[in-house]
C-alpha cells in the first residue's frame, strides 16, 4: 500500500489552514459581560530550534449564557503587549459588554485589561489560595484555609472585605507575610462578589479553562513539535470551538455546567473530551481451582 504523496500533504494542511483562519476571525456578535484569558505552552521548531511558545486562549459567556471560545493566538512570550495587542483583536472583531475578566496573577493581563477594557479584573481564587497556603506551613495549612473560605461564603461584598480584614488581623501576629498578600490582593481576589451570587461559583477562578487547557494539552502531546507556529496548532482548539458553538447551549443562570445538545452523537463525543474517566470496579480475584479459599 502506498504512502501519501506530498501534493495529498499540502492539500491537507491547505484545508487545515483555512479551517484555523474561519475559526479565528468571524466576527463577535452580542454582549459578553465574563470573559476568561489564560495561556498555555507547546512546542514549536523555529529556524531549526525547538522553543516553548505561549499560546493563549479566550473564552466567555453571553448574555444567554452561552459559553464559547473567542479567541486563540501564539506569541514568545506572555508579555504585556502582547495580551494588549490580544485583547484589542477581539475587541475588533466585535467583543463588547465585558465586565469581569478572569485570569491568574499575571501582571502583563491585569495591565492589558485597564487599558483594553473598562472592566473589572478577577484574580483566580485557585491559583491564590495555593499562593497563600505556601505561607502557611505545612500544620497550619487548614486552619488557614478555612479562615479564608468564611469570607468568601459571605452574602455580600461589604461583608466580605470586613471578614477578609478580620482574618488578616487574626494570622498577622504569626503568619505576617500572609497578612501582608491578603492586604495586597483583597481588591482583586474580592471582585467577583459585585456580581450576582448565583454566578459567583463560576466566576471566581479560571477552572471554566483550565479543562479546555488540558484537553489542547492531551492533542497537541500526540504531535509533540510543531512544524511551525502557525495555524495548524489551531486546529486542536478549532474542534472545540466548532461543538461548543454548534448546538451546545450552557445555561443562562451559570449556575451548572451541564449543556443540552441539538446534535446529540456529536456534541456528546466532544463534551466527553477532558472528562474524567470511570475508574473501573476492582474485582476480587478468585481463588484457583484446588487451593482453599483465603479467609
Amino acid at each position: 500500500m502506498g504512502g501519501i504523496s506530498k501534493s495529498q500533504v499540502s492539500r491537507l494542511c491547505e484545508e487545515i489552514d483555512e479551517r484555523v483562519k474561519t475559526f479565528l476571525e468571524p466576527p463577535i456578535e452580542g454582549d459578553w459581560p465574563y470573559l476568561w484569558i489564560d495561556a498555555t505552552y507547546v512546542k514549536v521548531r523555529q529556524n531549526g530550534r525547538i522553543v516553548s511558545v505561549a499560546v493563549t486562549i479566550a473564552v466567555a459567556v453571553n448574555t444567554d449564557g452561552r459559553r464559547e471560545v473567542l479567541g486563540m493566538d501564539i506569541g514568545a512570550s506572555e508579555a504585556e503587549t502582547f495580551w494588549i495587542e490580544f485583547l484589542r483583536k477581539l475587541k475588533r472583531r466585535g467583543l463588547a459588554g465585558v465586565k469581569l475578566v478572569i485570569s491568574d496573577a499575571h501582571e502583563g493581563i491585569k495591565a492589558a485589561v485597564s487599558k483594553v477594557f473598562r472592566a473589572t479584573w478577577q484574580r483566580c481564587r485557585v491559583h491564590f489560595m495555593r499562593n497563600a497556603l505556601a505561607h502557611a506551613g505545612r500544620s497550619g495549612r487548614r486552619v488557614v484555609s478555612a479562615f479564608i473560605a468564611t469570607a468568601f461564603a459571605q452574602d455580600d461584598a461589604g461583608a466580605a472585605k470586613a471578614q477578609w480584614r478580620q482574618v488578616a488581623d487574626q494570622v498577622r501576629p504569626k503568619l505576617p507575610k500572609l497578612a501582608t498578600l491578603l492586604d495586597e490582593v483583597e481588591e482583586d481576589v474580592l471582585a467577583f462578589m459585585t456580581f450576582p451570587k448565583e454566578h459567583r461559583a463560576k466566576i471566581h477562578s479560571t477552572n471554566p479553562l483550565e479543562r479546555l487547557n488540558g484537553e489542547i494539552k492531551r492533542r497537541t502531546e500526540v504531535v509533540g513539535i510543531f512544524p511551525n507556529s502557525a495555524g495548524r496548532f489551531g486546529s486542536s482548539a478549532a474542534t472545540r470551538r466548532d461543538t461548543m458553538a454548534s448546538g451546545c447551549t450552557a445555561s443562562s443562570s451559570l449556575t451548572t455546567s451541564r449543556t443540552t445538545c441539538s446534535t446529540p452523537p456529536a456534541c456528546r463525543s466532544i463534551a466527553a473530551l477532558g472528562a474524567p474517566r470511570p475508574t473501573a470496579r476492582r474485582q476480587r480475584a478468585r481463588p484457583r481451582p484446588g487451593r482453599p479459599r483465603p479467609r
